[in-house]
């Protein structure tokens, strides 16, 4: 009988660890309080300063290729994110203008693009693929407007990795957050 109740009581106390498993175990939290943004990235990147435009970038220590990063780009404070189009809309731009620009030598396919409101604020969250010289990459990015900024979050990883990388990196653009 005891060793009935023993069992039981680990498989309870089992499902009970498993139900308080957090959407973010394996990610760190990062906060910009300047500009006012947080996302979660994976444990085991570092920060890196690369010269240009992000804000932020993070990077595997281990497979250096995949990174995230956050680029904030001044507009006029009462432009809202539809106002630069749907989310197909403002993915061809900026494929077509950042990405993946004529005599670039890339090319990149939109392979999907929605919507999603939160806190009173609308997300673009948009997925493409890249033709490098160096190879095929898969990125996600989120993409939100606030206090006259537009925010972009990427992330990008080899072609050979999504999915492996695949649930994390999403995790990763649907905790990116403004405030």
């Amino acid at each position: 009988m005891f060793k009935r109740i023993a069992a039981l009581a680990l498989i309870i106390l089992s499902l009970t660890l498993q139900a308080c498993a957090s959407d973010t175990a394996g990610l760190q939290a990062y906060a910009d309080n300047i500009d006012g943004y947080t996302f979660m990235y994976p444990n085991g990147w570092a920060p890196i300063k690369v010269p240009g435009s992000s804000d932020v970038v993070f990077h595997d220590l281990i497979e250096e290729t995949e990174n995230v990063s956050v680029v904030v780009s001044d507009i006029t404070s009462d432009t809202q994110l539809t106002d630069l189009g749907d989310p197909t809309e403002v993915a061809r731009t900026l494929l077509n203008a950042v990405i993946a620009p004529s005599q670039s030598g890339q090319e990149a396919d939109l392979l999907a693009a929605a919507s999603r409101t939160e806190d009173d604020k609308v997300y673009y969250a948009l997925e493409y693929s890249v033709d490098l010289p160096i190879g095929k990459r898969h990125n996600l990015s989120t993409v939100v407007v606030r206090r006259g900024k537009l925010f972009t979050l990427s992330l990008s990883t080899p072609e050979s990795r999504w999915t492996k990388v695949e649930p994390v990196f999403q995790r990763v653009v649907d905790s990116f957050s403004v405030y």
